[in-house]
């Protein structure tokens, strides 16, 4: 991650921990989480998992404003579960990952839709290249345990996933998409 990238991910996370203070009781349990993706491959799905992530959140459901979140994925962990495409997926045309070895994700606003179900907007940052999304979710609650799911696409391409002979869409297309399930404790009732 270069300089102009960590700046802002680091300030995000200093205001979060300095002023949230509900922040330090909210946790990821990343061994009930989970962060994949899925796209096509010359019109077949092909998926694949990031097995190193974690997030900093500060969420209130009465409080939306001042909620945030802001995730890290380490972009070496990721696997499609076979020795070519695990092998390809550090190297220039993909993740890059000596270059760019993070990818983050920082909420600018929530918005509750009903029902346990809300948008998240932010700042999506992959291989340097920095995106406004929009992330559905839903939020169930059982006891003490918060998960949230979703599915956010993303284009590939914007990301500069699969450059030069890559970047041709009918080998690979353009549309991914990135599905997470994150089990949080010391979330507040919904």
């Amino acid at each position: 991650m270069n300089t102009k990238t960590l700046l802002p991910v680091l300030a995000t996370l200093l205001v979060a921990s300095v002023a949230l203070p509900a922040a330090a009781q909210q946790k990821l349990l990343p061994a009930q989480s989970e962060l994949s993706f899925v796209a096509k491959q010359m019109g077949v799905p092909v998926s694949g998992q990031f097995k190193r992530f974690d997030a900093q959140v500060s969420f209130d459901a009465a409080k939306l404003a001042a909620s945030k979140v802001a995730f890290t994925v380490d972009m070496g962990s990721a696997t499609m579960g076979n020795v070519e495409a695990d092998s390809a997926l550090p190297t220039l045309p993909w993740f890059n990952t000596p270059k760019f070895p993070q990818a983050t994700f920082t909420s600018s606003a929530f918005k509750a839709l009903g029902a346990g179900k809300y948008e998240l907007v932010g700042q999506l940052s992959i291989k340097g290249q920095v995106r406004e999304v929009l992330v559905p979710l839903t939020m169930t609650q059982t006891g003490a345990l918060t998960v949230a799911t979703g599915v956010v696409p993303i284009k590939r391409l914007a990301f500069k996933i699969g450059e030069g002979d890559w970047a041709d869409t009918s080998m690979v297309a353009d549309d991914v998409q990135v599905k997470f399930k994150l089990a949080l404790s010391g979330v507040g009732k919904l």
